[in-house]
C-alpha cells in the first residue's frame, strides 16, 4: 500500500483539510492513475454532510477523475502507461448479474461499488478523487479521447453521463421536444447533449438570469418558472423533461407540461421524499421516472460522442486550497458551471 496526498473530510461539518490517504497495491487487473483533474460534484457535498445517510470518516470524495496511467497490473491489456483515462462514479460491481452482463453496472443486482464512501469487495471503504493517485480495477477505467480538453474531461464522468444516459434511454433526437429543469452542472451538460442529438431544447429555470448562457449552450427556448404563466403557456409541450434540481419541486406542475406519453425524469436526488398527484400522471398517460449515471459501455459511448461533437463542460479551475470555498459557492449556485480541482496544487499542502 502507499500513502498519497489528499483533501479529506474529517466530520459532517468540518472544513475539508489536507492529509493523506492509503491506496492499495496494484493487483493483476488494476490500474494506477496519476490524477490530474478532479471535478467537484454536489453529490460530494451531500455525502460528506450526511444528507443521504450516515458517512464514515475520514473520507476522500470525488467521482469525476481524469488522469494518466502510471502503472498497470500483469493482466491489464486495454490500458497502458501514459494513457489519458478517467474514472467516474463506479469502481466495482459483481460483473455476473443480468444487469452487469448487459453493461448496466450502475444497477448491479448484487450491489455496485461507488468511487467513494462505499464498501469495496475487500471490505475497505472506497476513497475518491480529491487525491494525487487512485488504484482502480481496469474494467472501470475509461479512455479519454485526445480531442477532449483534459481540464474539462473530469465532469463528463458524472455530469456528462448522468444527462447522456436518460437522453439516450428516452430517444432524444430530431422531432423530440426536451425540457431541462435547471441550468447548473447537470443542466448545462443536458442542454449541450440534447442539442447535439438534434432535439428541440427548452430550459426551465427559476429566473431568466442565465438566459444568455442557456441560448449560447444550445437551448432553443428559455423560460422562468417563477412566472406562473410559464406553466400555462407550456402545458402539454414536451416529450421529455429532465429535472436536474436537487431541491424538491412541485412535480405536479411539471408533469402538466408533458405531452401524451411524455416522461419526466429526475436526475438529482433530493434529501426529502417527493409527492405527486396520481391525476397528474393519469392525464395524457404521463410517466415519472428517475435515472442515475450509466454503465461502463455507455459512459465510454458518451465520451466518444462528446469527442465527435466537440462537447465539453464549462469549468472553473480551482486550486486544492480553494476547495472549501468552491463548496460554499456550489451551495450558493455561484458557478458557471462546474468546478475542477487542479490536483497538481495538492502535494504542496501536505507537510
Amino acid at each position: 500500500m502507499s500513502n498519497v496526498p489528499a483533501y479529506i473530510a474529517t466530520s459532517v461539518d468540518a472544513p475539508l483539510e489536507a492529509g493523506t490517504v492509503w491506496r492499495r497495491d496494484v493487483g493483476p487487473n488494476d490500474v494506477l492513475i496519476d490524477i490530474r483533474w478532479s471535478g467537484i460534484c454536489h453529490s460530494d457535498i451531500h455525502t460528506v454532510r450526511g444528507d443521504w445517510g450516515p458517512t464514515v470518516y475520514p473520507l476522500v470524495v470525488g467521482h469525476e477523475i481524469a488522469g494518466t496511467v502510471a502503472a498497470v497490473g500483469s493482466a491489464v491489456t486495454k490500458h497502458a502507461v501514459g494513457d489519458r483515462v478517467g474514472v467516474g462514479c463506479l469502481v466495482n460491481s459483481c460483473r455476473e448479474c443480468a444487469n452487469c452482463v448487459a453493461g448496466a453496472e450502475q444497477y448491479c443486482l448484487n450491489g455496485k461499488t461507488g468511487t467513494y464512501a462505499e464498501v469495496d469487495r475487500d471490505g475497505t471503504i472506497t476513497q475518491g478523487g480529491y487525491a494525487t493517485q487512485v488504484v482502480v480495477d481496469a474494467d472501470f477505467v475509461l479512455r479519454v479521447p485526445e480531442s477532449i480538453p483534459f481540464e474539462k474531461a473530469a465532469p463528463l464522468l458524472c455530469a456528462g453521463i448522468t444527462t447522456y444516459s436518460p437522453l439516450r434511454r428516452w430517444n432524444a433526437g430530431p422531432g423530440t421536444r426536451v425540457a431541462i429543469v435547471g441550468l447548473g452542472g447537470l443542466g448545462h451538460m443536458a442542454v449541450k447533449l440534447a442539442h447535439a442529438m438534434g432535439a428541440e431544447v427548452t430550459v426551465l429555470s427559476r429566473t431568466l438570469s442565465k438566459r444568455d448562457d442557456g441560448l449560447q449552450l444550445g437551448a432553443d427556448h428559455y423560460f422562468a418558472t417563477s412566472d406562473e404563466a410559464t406553466f400555462t403557456d407550456l402545458a402539454g409541450s414536451f416529450d421529455l423533461i429532465l429535472n436536474t434540481i436537487s431541491q424538491n419541486l412541485a412535480l405536479d406542475q411539471y408533469l402538466e407540461l408533458l405531452a401524451l406519453d411524455g416522461t419526466l425524469v429526475t436526475l438529482a436526488a433530493s434529501a426529502e421524499p417527493i409527492t405527486i398527484s396520481e391525476f397528474a400522471l393519469q392525464g395524457q398517460r404521463r410517466s415519472l421516472s428517475a435515472s442515475t449515471i450509466g454503465g461502463i459501455p455507455e459512459t465510454q459511448e458518451m465520451l466518444d460522442f462528446c469527442a465527435e461533437h466537440g462537447i465539453a463542460p464549462e469549468v472553473e479551475i480551482v486550486a486544492a486550497d480553494q476547495i472549501n470555498e468552491a463548496w460554499d459557492r456550489v451551495l450558493a449556485s455561484d458557478v458557471r458551471f462546474r468546478f475542477v480541482i487542479d490536483i497538481e496544487t495538492l502535494p504542496a499542502l501536505v507537510g
